[in-house]
């Protein structure tokens, strides 16, 4: 497990660079982001996304079920709470209710590391619609399952398993045994693995679900390495990106941007 992993605050400041140095500029090659526009952020953590939204003068609202979290989040962003830039709710997403808890829809909706770990993922991202303005956009950015780190092996505390890539992608009772073997978490892990997405799928549940692909980058080395590692991002190759099935193993970060068809 690397240092930032557990580092809150570091890991928060990465995520505020590189929202401003990736995030928006990726976003903004097909929508403004300007002062008022209204974000939303599922599974916001601490919230290091949306600091980066409101930074220029945009109106958030994170949503994350994990109040300590948001406790964090509360603290290191006071100053925008005070100044109405942005609130924070710790609550189920397909209960909250648009008009009551939202005050309205949102131009742009993030989920950032996000669609990876949730179990119904063609329910969430049909249910979103009702969160969007008329011309909202929603971004994603996760890591296909079959790269070398999808299983999230990286924050497993042997230092063998957590630099040991592809190994998620063994038969499930192989890998519960390595889990157990290793005294990890395994139901932690387990969860990661039945979960993880590719961008076969991705794409499947998007146009399912009735949006089109506004744009897409794929990424060789991900922009948030830059952050945690001093490595500059790189995007994938070209011939590589357009290779079904293919292009996962060797793709470490997608960001898409996706609207209503």
């Amino acid at each position: 497990m690397f240092e930032f992993h557990t580092d809150k605050k570091r890991y928060f400041d990465m995520q505020v660079d590189n929202t401003r140095k990736y995030v928006i500029p990726f976003i903004e090659q097909y929508k403004k982001v300007a002062p008022g526009t209204r974000v939303l952020e599922i599974g916001c953590g601490e919230a290091g996304v949306l600091k980066a939204f409101t930074d220029i003068g945009c109106v958030g609202v994170g949503v994350e079920l994990d109040e300590p979290r948001l406790v964090t989040a509360r603290e290191w962003m006071s100053a925008e709470i005070n100044n109405g830039l942005v609130s924070f709710l710790s609550k189920d997403i397909y209960k909250v209710d648009v008009q009551t808890e939202f005050g309205a829809g949102f131009d742009i909706i993030i989920l950032k590391d996000v669609i990876e770990h949730i179990h119904d993922q063609e329910k969430l991202i049909a249910w979103m619609k009702q969160y969007l303005n008329k011309d909202g956009v929603i971004f994603f950015g996760f890591p296909p399952w079959q790269m070398p780190f999808g299983g999230h092996q990286q924050v497993m505390r042997s230092k063998f398993l957590s630099k040991l890539p592809y190994f998620h992608l063994l038969p499930m009772f192989i890998y519960r045994t390595i889990l157990k073997g290793f005294k990890e978490n395994v139901d932690a892990f387990v969860e990661i693995k039945e979960t993880g997405i590719s961008i076969e799928r991705f794409e499947k549940i998007v146009n399912a679900t009735g949006y089109d692909v506004a744009c897409k980058t794929h990424y060789f080395l991900n922009p948030i390495y830059e952050f945690k590692f001093g490595w500059k991002p790189k995007k994938q190759n070209k011939l590589i990106s357009i290779i079904p099935w293919v292009r996962n193993f060797f793709t470490t970060c997608v960001y898409y941007l996706i609207k209503q068809k």
